[in-house]
Order: structure tokens, then sequence, then C-alpha cells
């Protein structure tokens, strides 16, 4: 099964400020959901952006608030996963999208409970390995292992941009391709 533009949801789960910083690599996470989003913004993919308890774990990184700059675009939420949230559910189906293309923090929970959540819904459930994070390694492949386990792809943030592009030539192709593509 192929991404397409026209039919996925980005969600970046959880990317704050006293989080992120505590992740095995943090900026693989925050650089990684940045591309990801600024490559949805050019190619019409919605964007969700979920922040845990914000009051006591701080705002989404900057490097992501800069490219989703959309108020309505931010969910706050207590529930681990980001489905336990009303809001959010509104917000998510309102997009109308059955393909879901999850990244963030932490890889193993929030991520995890997210993308379980909404495999059980009927939704095409894709996880951008190089763009989530846990505090420790082994909570990220044991992760990895449980999301294949469930019938949840994995794919890289290069995977992602290119099925959503589908072509060369295009200039939306070139534009991304200046700036998001390594």
């Amino acid at each position: 099964m192929r991404l397409a533009a026209s039919q996925s949801c980005l969600i970046v789960v959880d990317v704050q400020e006293r989080l992120a910083p505590v992740m095995g690599d943090p900026r693989k996470v925050i650089e990684g959901a940045a591309r990801l989003a600024a490559a949805a913004r050019k190619l019409g993919v919605p964007t969700i952006v979920s922040e845990q308890y914000p009051k006591g774990l701080g705002p989404t990184m900057i490097d992501v608030r800069e490219v989703v700059a959309e108020e309505d675009a931010y969910v706050e939420k207590l529930s681990f996963s980001c489905c336990g949230e009303p809001a959010f559910m509104t917000k998510f189906q309102a997009a109308g999208r059955r393909q879901v293309v999850i990244c963030g923090i932490e890889m193993h929970v929030c991520v995890m409970q997210t993308a379980l959540d909404l495999k059980d819904k009927g939704y095409d459930v894709f996880i951008v390995v190089d763009a989530c994070g846990s505090r420790f390694t082994s909570d990220e492949e044991t992760a990895k292992l449980r999301f294949a386990a469930a019938g949840i792809h994995l794919v890289s943030i290069e995977m992602a941009i290119f099925e959503w592009l589908e072509r060369s030539g295009t200039p939306e192709f070139k534009d991304i391709s200046k700036t998001l593509i390594r």
C-alpha cells in the first residue's frame, strides 16, 4: 500500500519543549517532524499536532511551530492516545482521510497507543520511524516489532515524502527537493 497526499493526514505527537530534549536522539525527532510537516503543508496534507499536558511539558518545539503556524492544528491532551481526546477525533474525522502518517514522541507510548487505536478504527496507519523517538533505544526497537505485528506500516521520512509527491518534474517536487529531501 502506497501513501497518497490526497488520502493522508499527518499527526505530530507531543514533540514538546520539555519532552523532546530527553529523547535518545532529540534532533532526529524534531527535524524529522518539521520536514514532514513542511512537506505536508506544500502538498495539501492536513496536519494535526498533539500536545500532552502543555502546561507541564511546554509547547511544541519551535522547529515544528514555525511550519505548523495555524492554531487550530493543535490539540491539547491528557490521554496517552490522541484518540482519547474528543477534540482530536473531531478534527481528525473532519479531515476525511483514510491514511494516517504519524511521527513524534514517545514511540512506545503515545505514538503506539494512537496508532493502535486508529488501526482498530479501520484507518491505514504509517509510522515514520526516523521521525519518532523514545528515551531508550530498546523501547523504539520493541515498538517497531509491535507495529509490524499489528499490521501498521513502517516508513521513513523520504518514503512518505516521495510517495506523496508521486513523480519528479513537478513544481512541488522541485520546491521540496531543494529543502526537504536529503
